[in-house]
């Protein structure tokens, strides 16, 4: 059997998302009492003037730090990434130093950065040490290279491998999400000693569920819920009601696999074993969770041309650094779409409706096409679409596309007729709208699958290539048909 851990420190519970937002206004309102304080102490000419701003700074000191003391690391980190970078700093200095690793891991990596960038090697390499193996290797690339090292010359020799275990693994891979604070226990014992045993605990590791039944060798045998650890007599061996047809992970498995697997089967935790059946950690949904929410944001991000994470409050130059890129490739996408308008001029000054219709032309198929890219992008991120899957999505996309646009783009024709006493015109925006919807369907399967194909990130600047294929096709079909057609 395992050893029992040592008792982690306590936390404060977490709190309601209302209760979050409530004390992040608190915070802000006690900053701003300071600033405000602080004004109008330097505008007065009184006596004792340092006196009275430190007796004030002192008491909003107090309050702040009484404040955060009572909060749960992620609330706290909540409410550093809402503020500007000098209140941030503030607020982080006054939090307590044993705190800080937790604090560290739960905000996000672009304020992260801006809190390890004003912390000096000491205080990082003790917000390190507070850490288990896994949690630091999720900490560690951020983390100045002298201080990396001065932690691993830290650690016992045990967490000290534990740690380059966990930081050999490629970010998406099933080993990067595993912990290895778990409990292990012998098929050969009775479950009167299983209890005995966990009794020694002061307190179980977060998200046990079950319990690893391993071999003399460390081989998995099988798992022990708590559930029927608790319904069976005591006499019975472990052997007799553990499960031994048990879902089990590899740590190079792809941590997308595993997060549909805890998904699809509801689960709380999972072994994960070597080549040769060795338990060599565990998954917990609460890591499942975290990658899931990570990889959600990733892909927002994407989609909106977004290289990472932005800290909202980030200087103007490193906003400017991650924007640029797609606003380029946008600037030359809106100028092939003003280039396909400007040569359909003479047809825009002869029929002046023109200019007035094609907008909604071109503003439906880009959301039509943003639908379907969506939809598709879900897919390839769950699993349920493969490179062949391209023809069978086509068939069905270009279905959906024909029906919507016969559907609305006809009432759009009805209403352009109805408004320019036209039938042609009408005739016009409706094949105009069909077309251009088939258009959106065609790129909205194949941008996101030869992506995939490629090995690139599907949602890649999804939403710009979508918008920028359909306002320029839009436009082209619309006035193109209109030339031919009504001129």
């Amino acid at each position: 059997m395992s050893q029992p851990a040592d008792t982690p420190p306590e936390r404060d519970e977490p709190h309601h998302q209302d209760d979050v937002k409530d004390s992040l206004r608190a915070v802000q309102l006690l900053l701003a009492r300071q600033r405000r304080v602080e004004n109008l102490v330097h505008r007065q000419d009184m006596p004792r003037h340092d006196l009275v701003e430190n007796l004030v700074h002192k008491q909003h000191v107090a309050e702040l730090r009484q404040r955060l003391d009572a909060m749960h690391p992620a609330d706290i980190a909540y409410i550093l990434e809402a503020l500007p970078l000098d209140e941030r700093l503030l607020v982080w200095d006054l939090v307590k130093a044993e705190r800080d690793g937790e604090i560290l891991l739960e905000v996000s990596d672009a304020v992260r950065e801006s809190l390890i960038e004003n912390m000096a090697p000491s205080e990082l390499v003790a917000a390190a040490e507070q850490l288990d193996a896994d949690e630091l290797a999720d900490l560690a690339p951020d983390l100045p290279q002298g201080v990396l090292a001065d932690v691993f010359r830290s650690l016992p020799a045990e967490e000290r491998e534990e740690l380059r275990s966990a930081m050999s693994y490629e970010e998406d891979a099933v080993g990067a999400l595993m912990d290895f604070d778990m409990v292990t226990v012998r098929e050969d014992v009775t479950l009167e000693v299983v209890l005995r045993y966990l009794r020694r605990f002061d307190e179980l590791p977060d998200h046990t569920d079950q319990l690893f039944v391993i071999d003399r060798d460390e081989r998995l045998r099988g798992v022990l819920p708590l559930n029927v650890l608790l319904v069976n007599a005591p006499e019975t061996e472990v052997a007799v009601v553990m499960l031994t047809e048990t879902l089990t992970l590899e740590p190079n498995d792809k941590a997308e696999a595993a997060a549909q697997a805890f998904e699809r089967y509801d689960l709380v935790s999972a072994p994960v074993v070597d080549a040769e059946r060795k338990l060599v950690g565990r998954v917990t949904v609460n890591a499942v969770v975290d990658y899931i929410r990570g990889e959600a944001e990733a892909d927002q991000l994407a989609q909106a041309g977004l290289k990472e994470e932005e800290d909202i409050f980030a200087p103007v130059i490193d906003s400017v650094k991650n924007r640029w890129a797609w606003l380029a490739i946008n600037l030359v996408t809106a100028f092939v779409a003003s280039r396909v308008i400007g040569a359909f001029e003479g047809s825009i000054e002869k029929l002046v409706a023109l200019a007035a219709l094609m907008p909604i032309v071109a503003g439906i198929g880009g959301n039509a096409g943003n639908q379907t890219i969506t939809m598709i992008v879900r897919a390839i991120a769950m699993g349920q679409v493969q490179p062949d899957a391209e023809r069978r999505l086509l068939k069905k996309e270009f279905g959906v596309a024909l029906i919507n646009g016969v559907l609305w783009g006809g009432l759009l024709g009805l209403i352009a007729w109805w408004l320019y006493s036209d039938a042609r015109l009408g005739a016009v925006m409706t094949a105009a709208m069909i077309l251009n919807l088939l258009v959106a369907a065609s790129v909205g399967v194949l941008i996101p699958m030869t992506l995939q194909k490629i090995g690139r990130d599907p949602a890649i600047g999804a939403s710009v290539m979508i918008t920028a294929v359909t306002d320029s096709g839009g436009f082209l079909i619309f006035l193109g048909l209109a030339t031919i057609f009504l001129l």
